[in-house]
């Protein structure tokens, strides 16, 4: 990453951030369950169309993130590793997309 893109992307962080959290505040416990993608289609069109591509690419990396780390808290907490939560998720993604 040079310095430009390091600026362009710190000076949104914040943006992002917060987007990050009230997009997650929406999509937690959201039933049925299969509107949580129309929910986070619609955040990232915004993202795009507010912030461009380093918005969307902040915005993955926000996500990510806290995904990362909620994996990681779920591990500790139930004894599991993190391989075997991952394969539980992918298991998941095989049943609702059998043809994948």
């Amino acid at each position: 990453m040079d310095e430009d893109e390091d600026r362009r992307l710190r000076e949104i962080i914040p943006d992002i951030s917060r987007i990050s959290v009230a997009l997650l505040r929406k999509v937690v416990g959201l039933h049925p369950a299969e509107r949580i993608p129309e929910e986070a289609l619609a955040v990232a069109d915004e993202v795009l169309e507010e912030y461009g591509t380093d918005g969307l690419r902040v915005l993955v990396m926000s996500l990510a993130g806290w995904a990362a780390v909620e994996i990681e808290r779920d591990a500790q907490t139930t004894g599991r590793t993190h391989e075997a939560l991952l394969d539980d998720m992918d298991l998941t993604r095989l049943e609702a997309n059998p043809d994948d």
